[in-house]
């Protein structure tokens, strides 16, 4: 039931709005969605929308998900930081198409629930850590991409400093209305590039502390 919800999602919700990327495409096919949602929404995890997570927060809508892995033009070998790990969805489709995943979510409970649950589904690449987004993981620093999936209301300096020179970062940006926007660390700075309107929850800074 939920194989055949998953292809009917990439089909209807993610192939017919434009996405083509075949790295993406095979990871959103292949991946059981419905384990990263609470047990009394895996019904509704194939659904055209985001859905509650616990603790004010949100796996994010399949097609966003899959839009902004396309936009980070990821290869093989890339190594990928991500801001605001949820449940862990997102690091699972970047874990299915890049060499190493360093994901960090400032909200304990969900840090350690999706790190227990991307090793028991054996995702060796990913690395998680319960942290502030706006400090990245600057021992890992420089990253081919960054992808942030809660939304600041300006760029954080700090992540900017953690693009390795030709790197993709993938951001919501906004406070009451937000867009997603895809910069690019080139030789003169950062080009910056509107994609399209979208809706996340904000990204908040804390002394969360480390895992």
């Amino acid at each position: 039931m939920f194989t055949q919800a998953r292809h009917k999602m990439v089909e209807e919700q993610i192939k017919s709005r434009g996405v083509t990327d075949e790295k993406v495409i095979n990871a959103m096919n292949k991946i059981p969605r419905h384990l990263f949602v609470p047990e009394d929404q895996r019904m509704s995890a194939y659904e055209d929308g985001p859905l509650p997570i616990g603790y004010g927060q949100t796996i994010s809508q399949p097609y966003v998900v899959a839009y902004m892995t396309e936009a980070a033009k990821l290869g093989p070998g890339d190594r990928v930081l991500e801001i605001g790990t949820g449940s862990g969805y997102q690091a699972a489709v970047l874990a299915e198409i890049v060499k190493e995943v360093y994901t960090i979510e400032i909200l304990e409970p969900l840090a350690r629930s999706a790190q227990a649950r991307l090793k028991k589904m054996g995702y060796g690449n990913v690395k998680v850590k319960c942290g502030d987004g706006y400090t990245g993981w600057p021992e890992f620093a420089p990253f081919d991409a960054i992808i942030v999936t809660a939304a600041p209301s300006e760029v954080p300096e700090e992540l900017l400093k953690q693009l390795k020179l030709g790197g993709r970062m993938v951001v919501p940006v906004g406070s009451v209305s937000q867009d997603l926007y895809l910069i690019v660390r080139t030789d003169s700075g950062f080009s910056k590039t509107k994609l399209l309107p979208v809706i996340f929850v904000p990204m908040v800074s804390s002394d969360a502390g480390k895992m």
